[in-house]
């Protein structure tokens, strides 16, 4: 009865070890699985999230209005898409007004900005606007080094120094306010002008 009894003492201790192993290795294969997940959660959340995600070369972009006629283009030699705020960067941009009520207005830069959800395009380097003539207006160009387009209230304005041709007549200043809707453009800061009057043809 002894070694029976030492027999069956030893087979429980085998079967407790076995089941000590197992559990080990099955909480052990646990932790390395949750380390790996963990250490692959690090990984992306370390990624650069400012990285772009997508860009294209040479495009043109129309926006439509709420009755589906177009509003402006935009064309460019690159587009470059910002997942983490859903922002573009565009290299050597050109925008054109596009609707038939308002005169066309066609604006240039190196770079542009574009964001919130294309409600504002922020224009650098170099930029330069140009409305031809029409009605009674006259033919303007507006040069600066930044522009702040907002598209959809058709205003355009900036806080640097700004110059401004209208016909013959140039005016310079800091900081102006443009709407080419009502054609109406304030300069803020240190205005000065030459204004020519316009000729009138020979009768």
């Amino acid at each position: 009865m002894s070694n029976r009894s030492g027999e069956r003492a030893a087979q429980r201790i085998r079967l407790v070890v076995v089941l000590v192993v197992l559990t080990a290795l099955a909480l052990g294969s646990f932790w390395v699985l949750q380390v790996m997940r963990r250490d692959t959660d690090d990984a992306l959340a370390a990624r650069p999230r400012s990285k772009p995600d997508y860009y294209v070369e040479k495009f043109s972009y129309v926006k439509m209005s709420e009755t589906g006629h177009p509003r402006y283009d935009i064309t460019g030699e690159k587009m470059v898409h910002f997942p983490i705020d859903d922002s573009f960067e565009v290299t050597l941009p050109v925008i054109t007004s596009l609707a038939p009520e308002k005169p066309s207005m066609t604006l240039r830069s190196k770079r542009a900005r574009i964001e919130d959800d294309n409600t504002k395009i922020h224009m650098y380097d170099n930029v330069n606007a140009d409305r031809p003539a029409f009605g009674t207006a006259e033919d303007m160009h507006l040069k600066t080094e930044y522009l702040l387009l907002l598209p959809d209230e058709d205003i355009a304005r900036t806080d640097k120094p700004v110059e401004i041709t209208m016909g013959q007549s140039i005016m310079t200043g800091t900081g102006m306010i443009a709407n080419n809707a009502t054609q109406e453009f304030q300069l803020l800061h240190n205005v000065r002008g030459t204004y020519q009057p316009r000729t009138r043809p020979a009768r």
